[in-house]
């Protein structure tokens, strides 16, 4: 079975159509004070099983994405939906790749099921920081590590690059695989989302003006939560219910999802978002007077505009954006 690297998951992240994020719990027992979506030990979790796997059987039945990520809150808290949702997306052909804190490695061998888990995946994302460290532990961090290199699985850990983090992170590599952990593991230094929780820590950055700003890579990769709803990206406060409704639909069955997914692949909004980029959209007399505005990031941009954009836009401007972006005549 083929393991995917990072560089080979951002790829595929990139590739229009070719992967989603599926979002399996709000709950996280870890309680890290920089979590950018607020979860909780007693967040909300899957309730509606016919529901999650009427989700999971529409991405296994789409024919264009062959990566699914799985996130939360922490994926592994939520046995019965990782197990249900690994299985059958292995079974359809899917890579499957989950993010997780590692928290479920409280011994060097978890319980069975973790392995059953982990032997599904191309790919593990662990991450580890001062905040996640404060409630995991080292201890759990390098038994994770080790248990996932034991599948034989790549492990990236994504870090927040403050305070000596990612030195932080090599350390315990070190610990898990010794000095020659860049065979198993490589480290992925992040920035802090200024979302949930993080919004008391982090803050945005530096205000560019609009007509700056590039693409969003994102927006062409859409996020399920396990309740039915699905937004466009992959911005935490998007899927928690803040921002523009035009960026998320709420499902109540798999079928509706594949109907959001793709009214959102086909919205001329998002796919000139995608293709030419949030500068040249200021071009057009809609959103003009954003150009020289500044926003901290292509998300601020992305809101405002999106605030100006009705569900069924069919306005031919810009459709055509995308192309003089590329210098293709239209």
């Amino acid at each position: 079975m083929h393991r995917l690297s990072h560089d080979e998951i951002s790829r595929i992240r990139t590739t229009p159509g070719a992967s989603a994020l599926l979002f399996i719990t709000d709950r996280c027992p870890v309680g890290c004070a920089h979590c950018s979506v607020d979860s909780r030990p007693d967040s909300p979790r899957i309730t509606d099983f016919a529901l999650f796997e009427s989700i999971v059987d529409q991405l296994c039945r789409d024919p264009d994405r062959t990566m699914v990520g799985i996130s939360g809150g922490e994926p592994f808290v939520e046995r019965r939906g990782l197990t249900l949702a690994t299985r059958r997306l292995a079974e359809a052909g899917k890579d499957v790749v989950v993010y997780t804190s590692g928290i479920w490695a409280a011994a060097p061998d978890p319980p069975r099921w973790i392995h059953d888990v982990l032997d599904r995946c191309r790919c593990v994302y662990l991450s580890t920081d001062a905040y996640h460290e404060a409630g995991t532990g080292p201890e759990r961090f390098v038994n994770a590590a080790r248990t996932a290199g034991a599948h034989q699985l790549p492990v990236v850990v994504q870090v927040v690059d403050e305070d000596g983090g990612a030195d932080r992170a090599r350390e315990l590599l070190t610990l898990a695989f010794g000095d020659t952990w860049r065979r198993h593991a490589e480290v992925v230094p992040t920035q802090g989302l200024a979302h949930g929780r993080g919004g008391g820590i982090f803050h945005p950055g530096t205000r560019r003006p609009g007509r700056t700003l590039g693409t969003c890579d994102s927006v062409i990769s859409p996020v399920v939560r396990y309740d039915g709803r699905v937004t466009v990206c992959c911005n935490e406060s998007v899927v928690m219910g803040a921002g523009p409704a035009l960026l998320r639909r709420d499902c109540g069955s798999g079928d509706e999802v594949a109907t959001a997914v793709e009214d959102f692949r086909q919205h001329p909004f998002y796919r000139a978002l995608a293709e030419a980029g949030g500068g040249p959209l200021t071009l057009h007399p809609k959103f003009r007077d954003l150009a020289d505005r500044g926003f901290s990031d292509i998300c601020g941009l992305c809101w405002a505009m999106a605030r100006r954009v009705r569900p069924d836009e069919a306005d031919p401007l810009l459709r055509t954006i995308p192309l003089l972006a590329k210098g293709t005549p239209a």
